[in-house]
């Protein structure tokens, strides 16, 4: 008996606080569309207000009529963004304590001056000169400022050097058997000749070491440098047979397959695409009558 009074005492208050909350939220909008100069326009305080709403009235959906409630909602986050980038915000006393002009200057001419110094020996020197700095600090200024000019870029470095690069890749062909062939071949990257073109099943890294040591025969001198992308196949015995023929390697970034662009130039691929349908890739499967890597070579 004393829950159903109580539940309908809650129910008759519960009625009368919705509907004292919907006449405020009507009444706030008039307010609004009272300003009149020469539109109606929302203060923070407006915003404010029905941020609130939006959390304590049930209702505020049907009773908003200004603006959308996805507008509402987008104050709100808003807001929240602004305290926590408040609360964030980085004191004015923060952080370490800059160091002396002249400790720098110090910390760099003990560096300069003597190259063997690592951080630790520098930090003991200026211990005992009665400057107390960290190790990380004098790592930190030990660097020399850059007054060079800065590196040339890629399309310099190959402007300047074409003469004397050489660029190496693979294709891959599948015969009427289902069976992969992996081409190797190498491009002049000044005259875009086609210096050397094998094919084999399985291209392993000593079988790539005999090909660029073929390709560098007696009627040719080796390039100065080799421009390859970062394929496994390359191991180790290729590398030290570019060091002996006096090679110096220089491996594209991840991928990017436009640093070796010269192995997709139209002189390069009009070959190659002979031996695969129009409009394939290198992944791709070519229905040509291929039957083994003889005719393939």
């Amino acid at each position: 008996m004393y829950q159903w009074v109580a539940r309908a005492v809650a129910g008759f208050f519960g009625s009368r606080a919705s509907l004292v909350a919907e006449n405020l939220c009507l009444r706030q909008q008039l307010l609004v569309l009272q300003r009149r100069h020469p539109r109606p326009r929302l203060t923070d305080a407006d915003r404010r207000f029905w941020i609130v709403a939006s959390r304590w009235v049930c209702g505020w959906r049907g009773t908003l009529l200004i603006v959308r409630p996805d507008t509402v909602i987008g104050w709100h986050r808003k807001g929240w963004r602004a305290y926590w980038r408040w609360r964030s915000r980085a004191p004015a006393n923060s952080g370490r304590r800059p160091i002396r002009d002249e400790v720098r200057l110090l910390i760099r001419r003990l560096a300069s001056e003597n190259i063997l110094w690592g951080q630790r020996r520098i930090q003991a020197e200026l211990a005992r000169l009665g400057f107390k700095v960290s190790a990380r600090t004098v790592a930190k200024y030990m660097r020399l400022p850059h007054d060079r000019e800065p590196s040339p870029g890629w399309r310099t470095f190959l402007e300047r050097h074409a003469a004397e690069i050489w660029a190496c890749d693979f294709f891959c062909v599948q015969t009427l058997w289902f069976k992969t062939l992996h081409a190797f071949f190498v491009v002049n990257h000044a005259s875009r000749e086609v210096l050397l073109v094998q094919v084999t099943r399985q291209p392993t890294a000593e079988w790539v070491a005999q090909q660029i040591v073929e390709c560098c025969g007696w009627e040719r001198a080796p390039p100065r440098f080799l421009i390859h992308d970062r394929d496994s196949r390359y191991g180790a015995l290729f590398d030290r047979r570019l060091k002996n023929l006096g090679i110096t390697q220089v491996r594209t970034p991840f991928r990017v397959p436009q640093a070796n662009s010269i192995t997709h130039s139209s002189s390069v691929t009009e070959p190659i695409s002979i031996l695969r349908p129009r409009g394939a890739t290198s992944a791709d499967s070519s229905p040509c009558c291929i039957w083994g890597d003889q005719i393939a070579r």
